[in-house]
């Protein structure tokens, strides 16, 4: 053979050898973006991944990556309806403010900073809590520190939301009595403050304080009894459906304990194992109640706008 075959030789072989790299990459890359995609049954979750155990199917594997974790809204899995029932009302709440700023501030004259700023603290709650669970949810399959970090801001979600819905209502309700409108907000504040730090600082975070956790969230959730039923009473009945739309109030407590509720049970998923993995469990029922809840106390605050700037209202 002479020296122009073998270099031909060796320069054929060289191309078949990197084709059949370039084959071989490419196997590699589609198998790890497939891993990206890929679900996983419950069996196969590490130990801190795993919640619910009636839910079988539709996990996304351990991540170690916020690329590979975010990568996971583009796919279906059994967190996709917790991530998308609270990111998209997220997103929504700001132009939803805007426009009702819009549509109402031309009908009252006598609309005020304050009523901009309570209705602030409301929309500015939502989509907080709102968009912090659906970062939760998002990132919860990274790592174990992550998630712990995620589920924190999960909970700072909940308190924002506990806290902004609070501070309009109060405005509203003791409209003409500032005394007790600084009260009964000096008193969300304080149970909202200390929520935080139960959700936030590693001392309280220790297994053997859980009831304690559970009752200061407990707290902080029934605290919207002593405000209400105090409104009901000096107001009346009646009185109270007008100006802090007492009808919606009891609805939205309504849709939050029954979301608790069903969170709690696992329902319907422990009656039926396997069968709601990717949609219809419990969590999911409770992300769409909280968001109809929302929009419950959202709909309350706007009747008792309408009372507040009516030829009714006075103090």
């Amino acid at each position: 053979m002479t020296v122009f075959q073998r270099r031909a030789v060796t320069t054929a072989h060289n191309i078949l050898y990197e084709k059949d790299g370039e084959e071989a990459s490419g196997v590699i890359k589609k198998t790890v973006e497939e891993s990206w995609t890929t679900t996983v049954h419950w069996d196969a979750l590490p130990l801190w991944l795993q919640d619910n155990h009636h839910i079988h199917t539709g996990y996304r594997p351990a991540s170690a990556s916020f690329v590979r974790s975010f990568h996971s809204l583009t796919y279906i899995h059994n967190e996709t309806v917790n991530i998308y029932t609270h990111l998209l009302p997220a997103l929504l709440t700001i132009p939803i403010s805007i426009i009702l700023y819009q549509a109402l501030s031309p009908r009252y004259h006598t609309a005020d900073p304050g009523d901009i700023v309570v209705l602030s603290c409301f929309f500015a709650g939502a989509a907080f809590c709102l968009g912090m669970s659906a970062l939760y949810h998002t990132i919860s399959n990274h790592s174990p520190w992550v998630a712990y970090i995620g589920n924190a801001c999960d909970y700072l979600g909940i308190i924002g939301l506990i806290t902004g819905s609070f501070i309009p209502s109060i405005y509203y309700g003791f409209y003409c009595m500032p005394q007790l409108q600084r009260l009964y907000w000096g008193m969300i504040v304080v149970l909202g403050a200390g929520c935080a730090a139960v959700a936030t600082v590693p001392r309280f975070r220790a297994p053997a304080l859980r009831p304690f956790r559970a009752a200061m969230f407990v707290a902080l959730g029934l605290s919207a009894i002593f405000p209400v039923t105090h409104g009901v009473v000096v107001l009346g009945f009646n009185q109270a459906r007008q100006q802090i739309g007492l009808d919606w109030l009891i609805t939205q407590g309504a849709l939050y304990i029954l979301g608790a509720s069903i969170y709690a049970a696992r329902v319907p998923e422990c009656l039926h194992p396997g069968k709601y993995d990717i949609v219809g469990h419990s969590h999911q029922i409770f992300h769409v109640l909280v968001v109809l809840a929302a929009g419950a106390h959202l709909t309350g605050l706007l009747k008792a706008f309408d009372y507040r700037h009516s030829m009714a209202a006075g103090c």
